[in-house]
């Protein structure tokens, strides 16, 4: 496969694109620039640099021998969403997949989706970004690869994921219980042992502190779950507790309601993962908290929460000709069409830099700091920055309509040329409002065996199918209005 050479400038007429990553998030941007009439007439040259031998990102598995370990992935994860709701829309998951797939399921989606839009051709495999610095004269990148090569951009994407710097919590004695190491991050987690002792400490509410207590439990281990606000309750040999306020010594950790546990051999800690761009100098990026606003700084900051200002959560505000992209910063949303309509708007304005209005996207800053600091009842920077990424009940699908409105090529002068404008439909809100519900209902179907049943043959008429299925799905889950979870008949005679 032979790639484009990008260590020497072209003609001005022609742009090199880097795009850092080819998990979803590169793939998408890469997928996107495809797409265009400036890819198509030869104006746009893109390359994607993944570190890996293979695309995925966080859902290529990797044993966890790095530090941190290359990818989070324990060895029973699933997805925590319906795949029809999860995929992108410009390409589903195939025939009679699992409602919930399996990680290796969307790590094979993955790589699907590269070879059907041609992307491998464009991506760099074994190759690590060690150095981003930015031209000051003429407006480029410069680009310091493990190979040992260095090209020049004329723009850049950032999509190298925010799934491997671990988060640790500031607890009182849990640097002492990490130097024993009675104390790891869930990121070198794979799957359940006795290596933890008979008492484990998960620490996490998410998905994957859920996860992890359930088949911990599962194993004969004593699991301790502390969930932050959480009331002291036990079930079989899970006990939930509130957050932890102190480790000490001889196993003892005491809880925010002021019970003590003792006899904990080992403490795994679900507390998620820093933003972390190791390869943008302080001088593009300063990894501090930025200062309270009034006035939105000049200065670009990585708080290991959020990266700010962005406008639109894509661009750095400072630059007037915007031309480097941050993708999938937002969390706990569907990430593959989110990143697709990202994609779209970066498109749109790498082609037509004047379509962002930077005074319209400082007040549209400015009014989130300002119902966020009204939500919180405080303007602390680190209660700001926690929250900046986290939209909540319909955020992600109307910043995802907002993002397809600003890049559609209906309405656009000096267009991408991209055309498709795509609305969130209903079904996927209310789908996706549902999904606790989605899994819970599916979780009974595979233990009764009867998965394989509800999707076969589905998907082969079209997607339009795998709506209908999730349709059946929550009805059956909540006939007569109530959710009926491990209590569903799931007659078999509905299959």
């Amino acid at each position: 496969m032979e790639l484009p050479d990008l260590r020497v400038e072209g003609t001005p007429s022609v742009q090199r694109i880097g795009i850092i990553g080819a998990g979803a998030a590169g793939l998408a941007a890469l997928k996107i620039i495809l797409d265009t009439p400036q890819f198509k007439a030869g104006a746009w040259i893109p390359v994607a640099y993944e570190a890996r031998e293979q695309v995925g990102g966080v859902w290529l598995p990797a044993l966890p021998t790095d530090n941190p370990p290359l990818t989070p992935l324990y060895d029973s994860l699933t997805t925590n969403l319906p795949h029809p709701v999860m995929a992108f829309t410009s390409f589903s998951f195939p025939p009679e997949t699992p409602v919930f797939p399996k990680a290796h399921i969307v790590e094979t989606y993955l790589q699907s989706y590269a070879k059907h839009f041609d992307l491998l051709r464009f991506i760099q495999f074994r190759t690590t970004i060690d150095v981003v610095e930015r031209l000051p004269d003429s407006n480029q990148w410069r680009v310091k690869l493990s190979t040992g090569n260095t090209e020049i951009l004329q723009k850049l994407v950032v999509a190298n994921g925010h799934y491997r710097v671990p988060r640790y919590p500031e607890i009182p004695g849990l640097a002492k219980w990490r130097q024993a190491n009675k104390a790891i991050h869930s990121a070198w987690y794979r799957h359940p042992t006795h290596d933890y002792g008979e008492t484990v400490l998960v620490i996490g509410a998410g998905p994957s502190g859920s996860d992890i207590s359930t088949e911990m439990a599962a194993n004969g281990t004593v699991v301790i779950h502390s969930v932050r606000g959480s009331t002291s309750e036990d079930t079989g040999n899970i006990k939930r507790r509130g957050q932890v306020v102190e480790f000490r010594d001889d196993g003892e950790v005491l809880f925010e309601d002021g019970k003590l546990e003792t006899g904990i051999t080992g403490c795994i800690l679900a507390t998620g993962y820093q933003v972390a761009f190791p390869f943008l100098s302080e001088s593009l990026l300063q990894n501090a908290l930025p200062p309270p606003i009034p006035p939105i700084p000049h200065g670009l900051y990585n708080s290991t929460f959020h990266v700010f200002p962005l406008a639109k959560y894509i661009f750095p505000l400072q630059y007037e000709d915007p031309n480097i992209a941050f993708l999938g910063l937002l969390v706990r949303v569907a990430p593959f069409p989110l990143l697709e309509a990202q994609a779209r708007a970066m498109v749109h304005v790498f082609a037509n830099p004047s379509a962002l209005d930077t005074t319209v996207e400082a007040v549209d800053i400015m009014s989130r700091y300002t119902d966020l600091a009204e939500e919180f009842g405080s303007e602390d920077p680190l209660v700001i920055a926690h929250a900046w990424n986290r939209f909540k009940d319909h955020e992600q699908f109307d910043y995802r309509d907002r993002m397809y409105e600003f890049a559609d090529a209906s309405t656009q002068k000096d267009t991408i040329g991209i055309t498709g404008r795509i609305v969130v439909p209903d079904w996927e809100k209310r789908m996706y409002g549902a999904k606790d519900v989605l899994r819970q209902f599916w979780v009974h179907l595979e233990k009764k065996g009867w998965a394989e049943a509800w999707v076969k043959d589905v998907g082969k008429g079209g997607p339009h199918e795998w709506v209908d299925l999730l349709e059946r799905m929550l009805k059956e889950a909540t006939e007569d209005g109530e959710t009926k979870g491990d209590n569903i008949d799931g007659d078999k005679s509905k299959l």
